[in-house]
């Protein structure tokens, strides 16, 4: 007919995933990551036995906990989150499971320093695939306004991670052997991955954007001066980065710590450790996010100042841990202490998600993770294991050396702190979803 219109028909717009499917998706994310801190915190907790064996010095047992495997997983997160920025991402989770599981039980047949090196490099590489792909994935799930609180909630694997490596792994060598420890949690591991093939679908990419903002595909180059741009992020990151330096220093020393300054036998430690950080660290997680979101109706910038907040509140209750001579006092602080240095973790995965297109998701989370964890577990056991190291050689602490050694490194969480504030200032405007 003359004059008439032709209109393209409609695409439907895709059904929302239900809430039961969110939740079995969140729950096997969140297993695949608790893997994730099972195996990072097993080392952790049986440095003692490793070192008394194997003949290491607090210098070697920080690169192994923090540069050895800070530098490969850093690093290789850029180049596979590319690839999850195109291919299937259920997938590649997948396969990092599978990859850093087989590594960890092997790690038990290592014979001394360079094999447990060349071991932590291999459960590196497997683990580089797996955070920025799960960010990515829940974000397609979730819309903006559950978003930070979703994946506080998938954030929980790391306390639970931390509890069970810290109760597994001490339990499993005391009975068995630190060799023994590492075989079974890597076998747990890998009996995990075929379930998220069964279990889990890949979600439609940019589920809660505009179709032009979902089909977008940003050049590497054009992406990172995008990140660049946002202040927001620019400053959080810097923030959560000087913060992740002390987090990751008293994260992996604080078991020898109460075993050389308190004289706590390891399943003791094991058992005070898997609390605080399991429960505490549970609480942290789940708060922050929780206020945030809460929070965030009034002040939208509260999604980014709630994480200072804590980290203020949180380097006087450390300091008391570290320096008081009473272990049942230093433990209730190391409680409260861990409960807000787990503040920020919501946050800073749910924060960047809003600020960029759904094709940049899971590169900003490599990004966030290649300078957090370069810097923050890079640098931060290995500076003070060598801090601890001079100490007790020049200073004569001997055994109290890491005392001081970790209670100077909670400056970084102070200046972190400011960062974090100031970069609230610019969220308002930045915010990319309503």
């Amino acid at each position: 007919m003359d004059g008439a219109v032709t209109r393209k028909p409609e695409t439907a717009p895709p059904t929302a995933p239900s809430n039961r499917t969110r939740r079995l998706v969140l729950v096997m994310l969140g297993l695949v990551s608790m893997f994730n801190y099972i195996d990072r915190t097993v080392l952790s907790i049986l440095q003692e036995p490793i070192k008394r064996e194997l003949g290491l010095s607090d210098a070697q047992l920080g690169m192994l906990t923090g540069l050895a495997f800070a530098l490969f997983y850093a690093t290789l997160s850029l180049p596979i989150a590319r690839l999850a920025d195109r291919l299937n991402r259920r997938n590649i989770v997948t396969a990092s499971l599978a990859v850093w599981s087989g590594m960890t039980a092997l790690t038990g047949l290592a014979t001394g320093f360079a094999t447990l090196v060349a071991f932590r490099i291999g459960v590196a590489l497997g683990e580089a695939g797996s955070v920025p792909a799960s960010h990515s994935m829940i974000a397609d799930y979730y819309p903006p306004e559950k978003r930070v609180t979703a994946l506080a909630l998938w954030g929980l694997a790391l306390p639970a991670g931390i509890m069970l490596g810290y109760a597994s792994g001490g339990w499993i060598a005391a009975t068995l052997g630190w060799r023994t420890a590492f075989a079974v949690i890597g076998g747990a591991g890998l009996i995990l991955a075929p379930f998220m093939l069964l279990l889990v679908k890949e979600p439609m990419r940019g589920a809660f954007n505009k179709p032009q903002q979902a089909a977008e595909r940003i050049p590497l180059g054009a992406a990172i001066a995008t990140l660049w741009r946002l202040r927001t992020y620019r400053y959080m990151l810097a923030g959560t980065t000087l913060h992740a330096f002390a987090q990751y220093a008293i994260m992996n020393w604080t078991a020898p710590f109460y075993m050389r300054v308190h004289h706590m036998p390891l399943s003791e430690v094991a058992g005070w450790l898997a609390l605080m950080n399991g429960i505490g660290g549970g609480i942290g997680i789940y708060l922050g996010g929780w206020l945030s979101d809460r929070m965030a109706r009034s002040d939208p910038a509260a999604r980014v100042w709630v994480s200072a907040v804590a980290m203020f509140v949180m380097v006087p209750a450390a300091l008391v841990q570290f320096l008081v001579p009473s272990p049942g006092l230093s433990l209730a602080f190391g409680f409260v202490a861990t409960m807000l240095m787990f503040f920020y973790y919501g946050p800073i995965v749910g924060v960047p998600q809003s600020l960029v297109a759904p094709r940049m998701r899971a590169l900003t989370s490599a990004v966030t993770l290649l300078v957090f964890n370069l810097f923050g577990l890079g640098l931060g056991p290995a500076v003070t294991g060598f801090i601890s190291d001079r100490l007790a050689a020049g200073g004569g602490m001997h055994d109290t050396s890491l005392r001081y050694a970790l209670a100077v490194v909670l400056v970084f969480s102070l200046v972190g702190a400011l960062s974090i504030a100031w970069a609230s200032r610019f969220y308002r405007s930045e915010i990319r979803e309503s």
